[in-house]
């Protein structure tokens, strides 16, 4: 039998937000572990190493506020750079002592008589008092349900599970997909390849890229004064925040946006066709606005084409269309995302009336209290959970407000001497309530198009529908009424037995 480890709390995942709650749970005196399948931290940030990997959101924002990096190469962060900050986060904070790499949760199940979590991974069972899901949005690749994907002959690979011994020199590729991932591989292996070939359902809005390399003179800056670099990220916070504004409350906003996509669409592609095809017809910012300076070009080389026909099935030797035609491919790379509003992880988390949080959110959809509480799981936190997704800004920001909520949590069941702390379902119903009327109004919901933001009913349970300092300020105000403590029994007091 193997043995079980107890331990305060067990953190799911190593990245962004597995990282900054262990660093968390460490400044409250809780003793933890970190439980990560993989063998090294840094979450979708280990694992997408595509050619071209970079982040969207400016590098001095998507960093934690309380370890800002001045040695940023450029103004947005590369896959391997915001890896090493990562790494170089756990080792500066102890966390790589506490991460036990190669432990994949298999289940985690509250055990309400012990008012425990008992967690099985593939490498040993543990039990803990509380239980933090930061196993992240983007960490289950999707794979397309088409017809013929294991009969495909060729090399069949996700975005998410690229490596370095890729070699596409010389062949016949096919990129399914045109999402964020797919805008910065294409440009990357363009030149490689003999023949490339992109599948697009719906175009996205591409913006230019305003990166630029720091310069040593900044970073000196930073690395002296800094509270330089915070007041730039203070403004770059502020500014980022006004994107709110187009996207949650007053869609019409956007139309300065939809000129310059436009712009930058016929100043880079003179093929009145190829044009055609790559200018969305629904609202910018209804599915995630990407930037580049080269996807375009890219598209416009003499050995691209956009295909548009839906794919019928692949055949050992490609890809065959709806309308009967056949594409050769040696390689064929799914850029299609993740399960996000139906993470594997779910499925697998079990609370005080044995159901998964799945089934519970079967209904509904995914709904939590900050995004974090589910009622039915005791002592249970998720973070970038539900409805805290960020379509303008930071999802650290998110991150670290949700940890500030936890730690509330945390104190406050210790003060009671409480057992549990739980959102109530009314709170729960409240929350909801009020994310879903601030959902009708925005560009997800009437931007006319279908995204990765909704979930199988059309419902968006993924991003925060307003700005993200009101979810802050929220998250900041622990409200011990929308709680309910629970209490470990007590043995039964024992009477003096009289004397005869």
């Amino acid at each position: 039998m193997q043995a079980v480890e107890e331990v305060g709390a067990v953190v799911i995942g190593a990245g962004f937000s597995g990282i900054a709650a262990s660093i968390a749970l460490q400044r409250e005196g809780i003793d933890h572990v970190v439980l990560e399948a993989a063998d090294d931290v840094g979450g979708t940030w280990r694992d997408n190493r595509y050619p071209g990997c970079r982040c969207d959101v400016p590098s001095h924002l998507y960093s934690f506020s309380f370890a800002p990096n001045p040695e940023w190469s450029s103004t947005y962060a590369s896959q391997p750079e915001i890896w090493a900050y990562l790494r170089a986060c756990a080792d500066r904070f102890g966390v790589l002592e506490r991460c036990r790499f190669g432990h994949e949760v298999l289940e985690a199940a509250w055990d309400s008589e012990s008012a425990r979590w008992r967690v099985s991974t593939t490498q040993g069972n543990f039990v803990a008092t509380t239980l933090i899901g930061a196993y992240g949005p983007l960490s289950s690749p999707k794979v397309p349900e088409i017809e013929g994907l294991d009969r495909f002959g060729g090399r069949l690979l996700h975005s998410a599970h690229w490596s370095g011994s890729v070699l596409l020199e010389g062949q016949r590729v096919v990129v399914i997909g045109t999402g964020a991932s797919a805008v910065q591989i294409v440009p990357q292996i363009q030149p490689k390849t003999a023949q490339l070939t992109v599948f697009q359902r719906t175009p996205p809005w591409v913006l230019p890229h305003t990166n630029r390399d720091i310069r040593p003179i900044e970073r000196a800056i930073y690395r002296r004064v800094p509270a330089a670099q915070r007041l730039v990220r203070t403004g770059v916070y502020w500014l980022r925040e006004l994107f709110a504004i187009g996207l949650c409350r007053q869609p019409r906003h956007l139309e300065t946006v939809r000129k310059m996509g436009i712009k930058h669409l016929e100043s880079q592609v003179s093929d009145p066709v190829l044009r055609a095809k790559l200018l969305p017809s629904y609202t910018p910012g209804c599915k995630r606005i990407t930037i580049a300076n080269d996807y375009y070009p890219a598209l416009s080389a003499p050995n691209v084409s956009l295909e548009t026909a839906p794919i019928a099935r692949l055949d050992e030797t490609g890809v065959v269309t709806s309308d009967g035609r056949h594409i050769e491919a040696d390689t064929v790379v799914l850029a299609t995302g993740f399960h996000v509003t139906d993470h594997p992880m779910a499925s697998r988390l079990r609370g005080s009336d044995g159901r998964s949080m799945a089934e519970v959110w079967e209904g509904a959809g995914m709904q939590a209290y900050q995004g974090a509480t589910v009622p039915g799981f005791p002592n249970c936190f998720l973070l970038a959970g539900p409805n805290t997704g960020i379509g303008h800004t930071s999802l650290i920001v998110m991150i670290e407000a949700q940890l500030r909520y936890v730690e509330a949590a945390l104190r406050e069941r210790s003060r009671r001497g409480a057992a549990t702390v739980e959102v109530t379902p009314a709170a729960l119903a409240a929350f909801a309530d009020r994310v879903g009327r601030r959902m009708v109004r925005t560009v997800w919901m009437t931007g006319g198009c279908q995204s990765w933001y909704l979930d199988r009913h059309g419902r968006n349970t993924t991003l925060w529908p307003d700005f993200t300092w009101r979810f802050v300020r929220e998250a900041h105000r622990f409200d011990s009424s929308a709680h309910r403590f629970g209490y470990a029994a007590r043995p039964p007091r024992t009477e003096p037995v009289p004397s005869a």
